[in-house]
């Protein structure tokens, strides 16, 4: 989330943080830092953050690709780490759509 909100050009720095509470899928609180360098405010990055991403468990594990065990085999013996589903900036047309609103 947060390499997709620097890659769209919202901000040069940014981390989202989120927490659960055991028993509810989605997360209560969503947290989105851009040190200062965001080009809109951090509240409406959670915003957008909440609406386009599936940030249940079972979005989680389906947009990492996380019951792929071959991939996590894989991670110490690559340089290739653009490779993987949680580095990848396929919501940076969204996001700015979405900003733009």
């Amino acid at each position: 989330m947060a390499k997709n909100i620097v890659a769209a050009g919202m901000a040069k720095k940014c981390s989202v943080q989120l927490a659960y509470a055991i028993g509810i899928a989605k997360p209560f609180s969503i947290y989105v830092n851009t040190f200062g360098t965001g080009k809109i405010a951090d509240k409406k990055l959670e915003n957008i953050v909440e609406k386009l991403f599936d940030l249940t468990p079972s979005g989680m594990i389906q947009r990492f690709d996380l019951l792929n065990s071959d991939l996590y085999r894989r991670i110490p013996r690559t340089l290739f780490l653009d490779k993987y589903p949680w580095e990848k900036t396929d919501m940076v047309k969204l996001l700015k759509k979405e900003a733009g609103k």
